[in-house]
This record gives structure tokens, C-alpha cells and sequence, in this order.
């Protein structure tokens, strides 16, 4: 890298081995380094993070508690749109990262950084949703990414270089072993990857798991729900077996998680499809965001319109997408966003349900704003409906059939096939 002089630039630092030694060699590259920490729901000690960070040479260190801008404007709205990468992935970590790149944007502006780093590597998804998220917020940012520097890379080749350089450097080791695989947490999820869960075939070792119970160990009665929804939202939850209501955003999120963990559910092991080209497989544990799915899917299949669904469910595959790809920030996610908050406008209602070894069930749901015509559908009342109607229904349904049969026999009596 070539001289900088003092410039200074503002890293997202977790207090771990690896951000610990960046920051030591962006000083060493002649940075003045501002550690920045984003508290998301990780279990972490912010104040042994920050008195860490400042030993080894920042600065200045900025902790900020992004929880519940975490939940309102980013689980939220993908609770809205159903948000499931590839029909499984509830997007924990993709919707954390835009999150934590605007907080970092924002310090970097007030500290009048026009530099931002990051320790993900250049083989994830993680690099890609950090860095579009800034560039879109700070067009004139530049971003350094040592893991693909090769004057960073080349000579640190794995964690055996960064043990050595952090002998070397006075930054205090790991006082537990790694486990073998890598782990990323946050208030919706925790993710599991790499190591020896590289192999697809491998199972998953003993107690992996950390936010969630093993069926094995989960209640053996279940626990019955009511989720209350507005314009497709939460807003509120009943525990129907003790009472307890929640209703803050945050507070109700962090009550659906314990709920959902002590019975063991959002649990995966899935292979994905990364945006950079490559498969990986990650195991996740999603509770609290498990159970919302389950309640919302049901609230808004009973008050949207079959059509508008149609286009919904088209929609709802591009969030996921964009989101899962690092494009939050882009114009195609700002404009799904908004189409997709209006289709949430009549999504109103509560969903019971109890979740019982691993599982979410539906028991009922009831709305103001429902669709449903129980007279309508009643097999016991006609209702405003004429059973002749169908028939003429059918046959217009039934014509391209007919002349598709047409066709084939046709084509069989000339020898085609």
C-alpha cells in the first residue's frame, strides 16, 4: 500500500483475533484507526471490545445499540415480504449487514473518515453487502478489505500468521479454543459455516446449536401463541397459556425468540448458492423469525387478494434476493420495499398458534379485513352463488385442453410424435 500519511478510517471491529489484527495494520499502514461496534443482539462485552480497541492503538471507539432500528426497519419489512432465500434462508446475516454498514457510515461521516474497513473475506457473501451498502450511502468512501490486499493476504495465509503477528504485537489470544467451524450471531440468528462443516455430508457435531433447544430437550408440552398483525407488521403477542403479553418492536421480537428457542425451532442445515458463484453449505437457528413467518404467510393469505398475492410471491423472491446479494440500499429494493408495505396495507389480524419440538402449527386466525365468505364456502348454505355458473366455467377453462388434445392425436395419425 502506498503512503496514506495520517488518514483516518473507521473499522467495523468485533474485538475478535482477526479484526484485532487489522487494526494494528492499518495503523501500521499509517491510519489513524476509529473501531466502530454495532450492537445487533450479540453476546459480547462492548466494554472489554472498547478498552481492547484502545490498547491496541485506536483512536477513538464507538459503540452504538442499533437493536431496534434492527428489528423496525429491516425484520420488519422482511417479515413483510416473506423473506426466504432459496425457500429456506431467513436472511439473518444479510439483513444485519446493510444495518450495520449505514451505523458505520454515519460515524465515518461525523468523524470525517473517508475510509472504512471491514474483515470479511473474499470469498463470502459478507464483503459484497458491506461494501455496495457503503458505497451507496458514501459515494466517495474508499474501502479497504485486507483479506483482499495482497500484501495483507499473502502474508498472513491463515490464522497460524495472525497467532504469530499477535505475539508479536501484544494483542491478547483467544483464552478458549476456536471451534472448527465459524460462527456469526445476531438478535435474529446465529449462522454456522466453514470447518469441518465444509464437507455437505457431514452432520452436524453435538451442541453446535447455541440459541436453540435439542428436540431431545424441548418441552414435551406445547406452547400456544396469539400474534397480533397491522399492515403486516407484528404488534403484539399473547402467550395464551400465562398471559404474557409483548408489544415493542424490539421487546416482542426478543420474547418470540426465547419462546422459539426453548422448543427448539428455526433450526436448518441447508446448501446455498452464494452470490460470488460458489455453494456453501450453513447450518442457521432462526426462532423468534421462524414463528413470524409461519403467522404472517397465514394473516396475509387470508386478507390479500389472490391476484395481488400472485404478484407478491413474485416479488418476495426478488427481496430475498437483492437482500441476500447486498443490494438494500439499491433503487430495485427501495422501490420492492415500497410496493411490498402496500400490499401490506389490509394485512391486518391475529394468527394462534402453538410451537411444540421444533415445529410452528397454526391453530386459528380472525380479522377485520379478512377475505374469507364463510357463507360462501359453506358446503351446508348456497350462499350468493349459482352452482350452473361452474359449468360454463369449466368448459371455457377446458378449450386450449381440447384443442391441445386435438393437435397431439392429429399429429400421431400423421407418425409424429
Amino acid at each position: 500500500m502506498t503512503d496514506v500519511g495520517k488518514k483516518r478510517v473507521v473499522l467495523a471491529y468485533s474485538g475478535g483475533l482477526d479484526t484485532s489484527c487489522i487494526l494494528v495494520w492499518l495503523i501500521e499502514q499509517g491510519f489513524d484507526v476509529v473501531a466502530f461496534l454495532a450492537n445487533i443482539g450479540q453476546e459480547e462485552d462492548f466494554e472489554a471490545a472498547r478498552e481492547k480497541a484502545l490498547k491496541l492503538g485506536a483512536i477513538k471507539v464507538v459503540i452504538l445499540d442499533v437493536r431496534r432500528e434492527f428489528v423496525e426497519d429491516y425484520i420488519w419489512p422482511s417479515i413483510q415480504a416473506n423473506g426466504q432465500y432459496e425457500d429456506r434462508y431467513l436472511l439473518g446475516t444479510a439483513l444485519a449487514r446493510p444495518c450495520i454498514a449505514r451505523s458505520q457510515i454515519m460515524v465515518a461521516k461525523e468523524e470525517g473518515a473517508d475510509y472504512v474497513s471491514h474483515g470479511a473475506t473474499g470469498k463470502g457473501n459478507d464483503q459484497i453487502r458491506f461494501e455496495l451498502a457503503c458505497y451507496a450511502l458514501y459515494p466517495k468512501v474508499q474501502v479497504i478489505a485486507p483479506w483482499k490486499q495482497p500484501e495483507f493476504y499473502n502474508r498472513f495465509h491463515g490464522r497460524n500468521e495472525l497467532f504469530e503477528y499477535a505475539k508479536q504485537h501484544g494483542i491478547p489470544l483467544p483464552v478458549t479454543p476456536k471451534s472448527p467451524w465459524s460462527m456469526d450471531a445476531n438478535l435474529m440468528h446465529i449462522s454456522f459455516e466453514s470447518g469441518i462443516l465444509e464437507n455437505p455430508k457431514t452432520h452436524r457435531p453435538p451442541g453446535l446449536f447455541q440459541m436453540t433447544s435439542d428436540l431431545e430437550k424441548a418441552p414435551d408440552q406445547p406452547e400456544k401463541l396469539e400474534i397480533e398483525f397491522k399492515k403486516g407488521v407484528p404488534v403484539k403477542v399473547r402467550n395464551l397459556d400465562d398471559g404474557t403479553v409483548k408489544e415493542g418492536a424490539l421487546e416482542l421480537f426478543e420474547y418470540l425468540n426465547v419462546v422459539g428457542s426453548k422448543h427448539g425451532v428455526g433450526r436448518i442445515d441447508i446448501v446455498e448458492n452464494r452470490f460470488i458463484g460458489m455453494k456453501s453449505r450453513g447450518l442457521y437457528e432462526t426462532p423468534g423469525g421462524a414463528i413470524l413467518l409461519a403467522a404472517h404467510m397465514d394473516i396475509e393469505t387470508f386478507t390479500m387478494d389472490r391476484e395481488v398475492r400472485r404478484l407478491k410471491r413474485d416479488m418476495d423472491v426478488k427481496f430475498a434476493e437483492q437482500v441476500y446479494r447486498g443490494f438494500w440500499f439499491s433503487p430495485e429494493c427501495e422501490f420492492l420495499r415500497f410496493c411490498i408495505s402496500k400490499s401490506q396495507e389490509c394485512v391486518e389480524g391475529s394468527v394462534q398458534l402453538f410451537v411444540y419440538k421444533g415445529g410452528v402449527h397454526i391453530l386459528g386466525r380472525e380479522s377485520p379485513l379478512s377475505l374469507y365468505n364463510e357463507e360462501l364456502v359453506s358446503m351446508n348454505v348456497q350462499g350468493d352463488y349459482d352452482p350452473r355458473d361452474a359449468a360454463g366455467f369449466i368448459r371455457v377453462n377446458a378449450l386450449r385442453l381440447r384443442e391441445f388434445r386435438r393437435l397431439r392425436e392429429k399429429d400421431a395419425s400423421n407418425g409424429c410424435v
